[in-house]
Parts: structure tokens; sequence; C-alpha cells
């Protein structure tokens, strides 16, 4: 009897663990990005003491090419940042000037968010840049998940010394993410608040980015429309472009 148990415990770990994590961050990934999309959000920044909402628009083409446009409010009215492969490029049209953003900006707060400007813009590639291991299973709200943890390749310029995701293993969706420094001390955790039908899939409407060493810091993201079946040209992912999208 013993042996049948082992056995048994033997070929469900081995079923676990037969899951590709490369494969799943990948395939959850395309899910959120296709091959094309366009989508209206809007961002409230909540501190202790006051509270402010950014309104957007953006465009991208897979994972090389992103375009996001500030709506709202009126002050950063026409701020817009460009994603173009690995260059990335803020238009500031207060002053008329566009800044090529260097890798070391990309883990400063973005907008004045608890996103860093690569969790918004993504300079850095959860696929490409990351080792993974597939930690096991979890569950979170009823929703059994993979827990995979995700290591810098030694020649990537990444923002973050470890990364753990908690993707649903039936929508492949990020339910939770944790974010780590190079020390691993656990910085930001983000987490899906909200799940519905965008554009025609089931992804995270609301999700919320939270500062461990800031209690009463969160920043909301949520999305008002998602569409996948649009048709961006890639001449909207140029500098000369980002200064005349509305």
């Amino acid at each position: 009897m013993k042996t049948k148990i082992l056995s048994l415990c033997l070929i469900l770990s081995a079923g676990l663990f037969a899951q590709n994590p490369a494969e799943i961050v990948e395939k959850t990934e395309n899910k959120l990005r296709g091959e094309q999309s366009y989508a209206e959000l809007s961002m409230t920044i909540v501190r202790p003491s006051w509270s402010r909402t950014i309104t957007m628009k953006t465009w991208s083409r897979g994972t090389d090419y992103s375009l996001i446009l500030i709506t709202s409010p009126a002050r950063d009215k026409g701020t817009v940042f460009l994603k173009n492969r690995k260059e990335i490029y803020n238009w500031i049209p207060s002053i008329e000037r566009q800044i090529k953003l260097p890798p070391s900006m990309m883990n400063q707060s973005w907008m004045g968010s608890d996103f860093t400007n690569d969790d918004l813009v993504t300079e850095s590639s959860l696929v490409k840049d990351y080792e993974h291991k597939l930690l096991g299973e979890d569950t979170i709200n009823g929703r059994k998940v993979w827990k995979i943890e995700l290591k810098p390749k030694a020649d990537a310029a990444v923002v973050w010394g470890k990364v753990v995701l908690h993707i649903d293993q039936q929508e492949y969706i990020h339910l939770k993410t944790e974010f780590y420094d190079e020390e691993e001390d656990l910085v930001n955790v983000m987490t899906a608040k909200k799940i519905g039908n965008l554009g025609g899939k089931i992804l995270p409407v609301i999700v919320e980015m939270e500062p461990v060493a800031e209690p009463g810091h969160k920043t909301i993201l949520q999305y008002h429309q998602l569409d996948f079946s649009v048709n961006i040209p890639r001449e909207h992912f140029t500098t000369q472009y980002m200064k005349r999208v509305r």
C-alpha cells in the first residue's frame, strides 16, 4: 500500500514539474498584449493624505512597440512615452522636449506612482531577461495558481533582483506578482483585484501595486477599454509620431 501511495505522489509531482515555467510566462504575457492592442486606462495614486488620478490611452504591437498618451489631468495632458524595441522616449509638451530615458531611470517612479518606468513602459522582458523556476502550486481566492520564480540572466539590464509570479492555471493571468530587490527583500506586491472580460479575453480589470515598506501607499490601475482587433501601423511607434498623437 505504501508503495502505491509513493508511486502516486511521484506521478503527481512529475505532472506538476513537467510544466515548462518559461512557456507558462510567455503564454500569460502574450494573452495580455496580443499581436496589437489599444487600451484606455486610469491610474489612481493613493497616499495617506491625498490621491490623484491619471487617465491614458495606450497602443502596442507585441512586446517591441508601445505608446502611452496621458489624457488627464490638464498639467500632464499630452505627455507621451514611447518604446521602440529597446529604446525608451518621453515627450513633454509643456516644454516641447523629447527625452531618451537611460536604463538607469527604469527603476524610477512612473508619473509619481508606485509603478516603475520599467513596469509601465516595459523595457525588460519577463520572458527573455529572466531564468524561470516553477516553485509549485498555490491557491488565491479559490483559483489554483502556478508559483514561478524569475531571476535575471547575467547579461540582462533589469530593475528587480527577483520576481515571483502567481499565474492562474485556467486563464493564464497574473493574480499576484512579488517584486524583490537585489538583496531579495520584498519591495512591491501587485495584486489583481477584479477580473473580467476585456477585448473578448478574461483578464485583470483592476490591479493594485503596494509598496511593502510604505503603509497607506498604493496605486490602482483600471482598464476601461481594451481592443485586440486594431491595426496599428508601425510608423506610429516613432519619435516623430509621438509629438502629434492624440
